[in-house]
């Protein structure tokens, strides 16, 4: 694949600017980025996914289990097991392991860095929650209180995976790292579907003490997302209407997918944007307090 000219750079980096300074969100593709720069980008968040899902499920993660995988990074923020029945438990557990075999396959196969902090509090995850049914939920969201609390707030996490390899995949040249993404995207894809499947069995249930049903909450999440990221809707709750639905013949939407049924794909702007929590690439916040690491993220936060 040939380098891109610099016409196209120098069109890519006006477009980015000016996008900046009227503070319209860009929406295309990362034209000047190698697969090592565009698959780091995932890296974050499967650091991410793998400390709320080991910690959730055993109580503690890569520093004990895999510690040479992070680099020296720091450990995460409040972080703790969660109040998982059995089956969820395996599940999360499960999980948890199969991120630790992703960090260690991006890692050997393209480049990884040390792991950047990352903040799973309780505290952080309220924030979200109130964001997004737009008002302070009374007592505060806790995600390791319960199974369903702590499946909702799975909820957030590894579908923004999964969108940021469908993004992700066209730009990539070598076949390594084609072939690496690829599988990884097929194991967070059947991560989210199960999350989503889990939830919608109880897509009616009222999450106590709130007035709210599961159903009702992964569409404030869902829409959060797509406010966040600013381009579009590529997030879908697991009820949606009939113009949304698969074929628009049903409201159930265990997988989210556009009107052809194939995955929505996110950049990596958005991805930041969204993990951020503030909307913005360039300003970090949320579950990665200090930014993101490798070259696109640090990058963005230069321009900060």
């Amino acid at each position: 694949m040939a380098v891109p000219s610099l016409l196209a750079t120098a069109a890519f980096l006006l477009v980015l600017k000016a996008n900046m300074i009227m503070g319209a969100p860009y929406c295309g593709s990362v034209i000047v980025a190698s697969d090592l720069d565009l698959v780091q980008v995932a890296l974050n968040l499967e650091f991410l996914e793998a400390e709320f899902f080991l910690i959730g499920a055993n109580g503690e993660g890569l520093d004990t289990i895999a510690p040479n995988l992070t680099q020296g990074g720091p450990p995460p923020i409040g972080a703790r097991k969660a109040n998982l029945d059995d089956t969820t438990h395996r599940i999360i557990q499960e999980f948890g392991f199969e991120e630790v075999g992703h960090i260690r396959a991006i890692s050997s196969r393209i480049g990884g860095f040390p792991r950047p902090l990352l903040n799973l509090s309780s505290q952080i995850f309220a924030t979200i929650f109130d964001q997004a049914v737009g008002f302070p939920l009374v007592p505060q969201f806790d995600p390791y209180a319960n199974t369903l609390n702590y499946l909702l707030a799975s909820y957030m996490i590894p579908y923004v995976g999964l969108v940021s390899y469908v993004g992700t995949i066209p730009s990539l040249v070598t076949y390594n790292a084609r072939s690496l993404v690829a599988s990884l995207l097929g194991v967070e894809a059947g991560q989210d579907a199960v999350i989503r499947t889990l939830l919608y069995n109880r897509a009616n249930e009222t999450v106590l003490p709130y007035n709210l049903t599961v159903a009702e909450f992964t569409v404030q999440l869902s829409n959060l997302k797509n406010r966040l990221a600013g381009c579009g809707n590529k997030d879908e709750g697991l009820i949606v209407p009939l113009e949304l639905g698969a074929e628009n013949r049903t409201t159930s939407n265990i997988l989210s997918a556009d009107s052809d049924s194939l995955s929505y794909a996110r950049n990596a702007y958005e991805i930041f944007r969204i993990i951020y929590g503030t909307g913005n690439e360039h300003l970090p916040g949320a579950f990665l307090p200090r930014g993101g690491n490798g070259k696109i993220a640090k990058g963005l936060l230069v321009k900060a």
